[in-house]
């Protein structure tokens, strides 16, 4: 009776630790989600997702706790991610520098092994300067660059980073070249050419509008065909240099991924979850005041941008000569 016994609770056990390890999406979440920023504190990356993520454990009904991992433009945090169970607990809260990871080298990663849930928004970018800055316009630091080649300074969050990437179609259109120094975000990168540590930056129009309008730092021309609305005052890059508009309209895009393998009916619901949460009023107003192109893509259609951001952006790198064919 006893080996009966005993027979018939291993069975039970071994039942409920098969019935544990099978938990479909529909249990999701159970417990705390780890949310993972690839940049900074205070970087526009971050500026987006912790909001996002706090009224999106409201949807779930279970905590996000969001954290900052830096490093290699990015990557340290998109490898940590991939390193993970794909059981949707870690996300990888990101920006569009690992859709060129393989094309530069930096990583053997890039988007396709991650499935994006939601894919929050797109912007402009502008060439920023410090407010008592000598160069009052694009040309002229173009010019400065030109006369005194990698001289003029650069900050910058590193290989494939958004002031990399457009130093690349800078120097394709004028031929001018930078002394390029790597910041671990691009909220550092701004406070090193607000400080005088650097000559310039790439800046985001989110990150820089107040800044621009307060004085602290000036934005001299926007990386766009057509005039930033919240910036109405700064010209346009193809104002000056109208070859620019063959890389036009072109930004950084932001997403929360997970890796590929997740349960789909997980995927679903953070999908569903934070699609919400960038409709409510107050993330709206956000996304406005930081002049966000909102996308609201889950799914295929986020899959679809993305794949088309990278061949389009590898495309203008190898035309810059960054990329061989």
């Amino acid at each position: 009776m006893k080996k009966i016994f005993c027979m018939l609770l291993a069975a039970s056990l071994a039942f409920g630790l098969a019935s544990c390890g099978k938990k479909s999406g529909s249990d999701y979440p159970v417990k705390s989600i780890n949310g993972v920023v690839q940049w900074g504190a205070g970087g526009g990356t971050d500026t987006l997702m912790r909001p996002l993520a706090a009224l999106a454990e409201k949807e779930l009904g279970g905590s996000i706790v969001v954290q900052n991992m830096t490093g290699a433009t990015g990557s340290v945090a998109t490898q940590f991610v991939y390193d993970t169970s794909a059981d949707g607990y870690t996300l990888l809260m990101g920006a569009e520098n690992p859709a060129l990871y393989k094309a530069l080298d930096i990583s053997e990663l890039t988007y396709e092994d991650f499935d994006c849930v939601f894919l929050v928004g797109s912007e402009v970018v502008g060439i920023a300067v410090a407010k008592d800055s000598a160069y009052e316009s694009f040309s002229s630091l173009v010019n400065a660059a030109l006369a005194s080649p990698g001289t003029v300074k650069l900050s910058t969050t590193g290989k494939g980073g958004l002031p990399w990437t457009v130093a690349a179609f800078i120097k394709d259109i004028t031929g001018a070249t930078f002394n390029q120094i790597p910041y671990d975000s691009d909220a550092s990168a701004r406070t090193a050419v607000m400080s005088g540590e650097c000559d310039f930056t790439v800046c985001k129009v989110q990150a820089g509008v107040e800044l621009h309008k307060e004085g602290s730092l000036k934005f001299l021309t926007m990386f766009a065909e057509d005039t930033v609305a919240a910036l109405p005052d700064v010209p346009v890059i193809t104002d000056e240099y109208p070859d620019f508009a063959k890389y036009l309209p072109w930004g950084p895009f932001y997403g929360v991924f997970v890796k590929k393998g997740t349960d789909k009916a997980a995927e679903e619901k953070l999908g569903k979850a934070f699609a919400a949460a960038a409709q409510d009023e107050s993330y709206r107003e956000l996304m406005v005041d930081l002049n966000i192109n909102a996308l609201v893509y889950t799914g295929e259609k986020a899959a679809e941008f993305i794949s088309s951001w990278q061949e389009n952006t590898i495309s203008a790198l190898k035309n810059c000569g960054l990329i061989e064919e």
